[in-house]
């Protein structure tokens, strides 16, 4: 696929996702096949762009090509000054966030609150656009509520305003994070618009891409949590896009040695004290389903140092070694429940039947 200047290696894409797509995570992802990496979303007014989050999450120091940067608000004056300030500071794609389902984010009718006024959405895309000269893309969800599904209408006006791509999450503002994601929506915004469309929602495995590709007819598919803690699995999807047949599962060397490198990333950007407090998330995720996971979880979070976070992460990771074939079997045993758990939600008895 290519956005403007940039040919992406695949159309895997990984979802922004406040708190997890830093920096650190993106650069993992990016090297383990994602062909883009959208960065956190960062708000369009002035007044929030010297506060040190927003500082954080615009450092993109050693990412690789292209940088893709999401920005949020409702104000499209404010949105044209934020892409052209983004770019400024080296984004080379502007992302805008029409499908963050957030109460604090929509409250100042930002995210997926702009899907109930089409003519601001409309406003807001074409200052975007008409202020930068790099590729801008879009997400949205299917609508503000189940019974009010206007992607299809969204997407000709993105499409109309120059928007050189579109994600879609298959789920209303209304829904949030549960039920039953609308691929029928989904197919229904590809067979609408010529720009590329990327499925987004409940995305868990390899063969759920698959089946969500033939079925929607997409461009390609953005992964989020699924990726939570196991930014490995772009390369899994890669290789069963491309060959049918599953990688091994890593062993514990391996995510051991992703998890500590993820660590290192942590310190380096948020400095010792809250790279610490960062980290503890991503190591619980890391290690979901291991041996002795939980255990070692609450020990895990009241470690204050990086030092003693590490050394802690690294024993872990030894204790398993020697049993490392099986923690192979378990992990792909782990990640394979975790995700049936979801699929009821991602893959309903009615759009299979559709399929």
């Amino acid at each position: 696929m290519r956005l403007g200047t940039h040919v992406l290696r695949n159309t895997l894409f990984v979802a922004p996702m406040a708190g997890v797509t830093d920096r650190p995570f993106r650069q993992l992802a990016r090297r383990f096949g994602a062909g883009l990496a959208v960065s956190e979303m960062v708000g369009s007014r002035l007044e929030l762009r010297g506060s040190r989050k927003s500082r954080l999450r615009l450092v993109h120091d050693g990412e690789p090509a292209p940088v893709s940067v999401q920005i949020a608000g409702a104000d499209p004056a404010m949105m044209a000054d934020a892409a052209r300030y983004n770019v400024d500071g080296g984004a080379q794609i502007i992302d805008i966030n029409m499908g963050c389902p957030a109460k604090k984010v929509c409250n100042v009718h930002a995210g997926s609150a702009l899907l109930e006024n089409e003519p601001l959405v409309a406003r807001i895309l074409e200052a975007v656009v008409g202020a930068v000269r790099v590729p801008v893309t879009l997400k949205i969800r299917t609508g503000p509520d189940p019974g009010r599904s206007n992607a299809v209408r969204i997407a000709r006006i993105a499409e109309a305003a120059g928007i050189q791509l579109l994600a879609v999450h298959g789920r209303s503002r209304a829904c949030g994070f549960s039920g039953p994601v609308e691929y029928r929506t989904i197919a229904e915004v590809k067979g609408s618009v010529g720009i590329p469309v990327i499925a987004n929602g409940d995305i868990e495995t390899p063969a759920d891409a698959r089946r969500v590709l033939e079925y929607t007819g997409a461009d390609g598919v953005m992964i989020g949590r699924a990726a939570h803690g196991r930014p490995w699995i772009f390369r899994d999807f890669e290789h069963f896009l491309a060959t049918g047949e599953r990688l091994a599962a890593p062993g514990a060397a391996e995510i051991g040695a992703i998890l500590l490198e993820h660590l290192a990333g942590l310190y380096v950007l948020y400095g010792e004290e809250q790279g610490v407090r960062v980290a503890r998330k991503h190591i619980g995720w890391t290690t979901r389903g291991l041996p002795a996971a939980e255990e070692f979880r609450r020990m895990a979070n009241g470690i204050d140092t990086a030092c003693a976070q590490r050394t802690a992460v690294e024993q872990f990771f030894a204790r398993l070694a020697a049993g490392d074939a099986a923690l192979a079997l378990g992990q792909r045993g782990a990640n394979d429940r975790y995700a049936a758990a979801r699929i009821p939600h991602a893959w309903d008895a009615r759009e299979r039947r559709a399929a």
